[in-house]
């Protein structure tokens, strides 16, 4: 999909950007089966985008040769049903390379992942963006921003770059953000927002529209009784919706974030759909008392 043709994209990347989990084989190698249930499940449901290799589905845990193959095998199991994001990161040449493999994968757009890079330079930012944009050949490209650090008028350039249409805002700093979006006016950009369903009403409310996911691997139907509700600027349902499903991102949040993904899996598991479990550092397994907590949740909510 070019930038010339994205309308599509556009107008999806204002939903719910569902970030696909990597499930792993009982050796701990890349196994796509267990993906099929959850895509499916995904898009009849009605979340708008999908995303491989996001942070949701370790992708600084993969190995290059894991990341392509899980694009590829996103890409076959969607089917072009709503528009792919693969994700791309870590050193310049990663990004490019799988940048090139993505394409090829057929992914309607690229998500930039932030350099993790301790030395990181507003202007080498924008070097490292405009060199992933030229791998990408065409594709439009959604930036992943996990915080502003690199400041508003870097920023800024970096969505003037003309193949970007998104920006994932994962910072929790929604007036920050609202300048970056008067910032930039007069473009079209897609503002996300990246803090999952319990920041999506402050997003909204400064102007970003449409948040990531990771409970549409588990509970897709919520995502988007949310994502609806926001839409119809139905805030008191919105939060309400919000509220019941904030002790399974309360999990997440737990050892200092490291139970992000656990939790998923964890969720997963009980559900039938073995993903295998996360790799170091992330945590695995749960503890005693947080896998019981997640199990009464899923109780809760009659998923088992």
């Amino acid at each position: 999909m070019s930038v010339s043709n994205g309308s599509a994209l556009r107008a999806a990347l204002n939903g719910i950007s569902g970030i696909l989990v990597t499930p792993f084989d009982s050796e701990g190698g890349f196994d796509a089966r267990p993906l099929r249930g959850i895509v499916d499940d995904a898009v009849e449901a009605g979340v708008h985008v999908l995303v491989s290799n996001g942070n949701t589905g370790e992708y600084y845990g993969l190995q290059p040769h894991e990341a392509e193959a899980a694009v590829h095998a996103a890409a076959e199991l969607i089917a072009g049903r709503v528009p792919l994001l693969g994700g791309v990161g870590r050193s310049v040449n990663e990004a490019k390379a799988l940048a090139r493999a993505s394409r090829q994968a057929g992914v309607s757009a690229l998500m930039v992942h932030q350099p993790p890079d301790p030395f990181v330079s507003p202007r080498g930012v924008l070097r490292y963006l405009q060199e992933v944009a030229d791998a990408a050949d065409g594709l439009p490209l959604v930036l992943y921003l996990r915080n502003e650090n690199i400041g508003l008028a870097a920023i800024e350039e970096l969505c003037r770059i003309p193949q970007v249409v998104g920006v994932k805002w994962a910072s929790p700093t929604p007036l920050v953000l609202a300048e970056a979006i008067r910032r930039t006016g007069d473009l079209d950009i897609a503002w996300i927002g990246g803090l999952a369903e319990t920041w999506a009403a402050p997003f909204y409310a400064v102007g970003a529209r449409g948040f990531t996911s990771g409970l549409i691997n588990v509970l897709p139907a919520r995502s988007v009784a949310i994502h609806r509700a926001l839409e119809a600027a139905d805030y008191p349902l919105a939060l309400r919706l919000v509220a019941e499903m904030l002790p399974f991102e309360e999990l997440r949040a737990q050892e200092n974030n490291g139970t992000n993904v656990t939790v998923v899996k964890a969720a997963l598991q009980l559900l039938g759909r073995d993903c295998g479990p996360t790799r170091a550092p992330s945590a695995w397994p749960l503890t005693e008392k947080a896998q019981a907590q997640l199990k009464a949740l899923l109780q809760g909510w009659k998923l088992i």
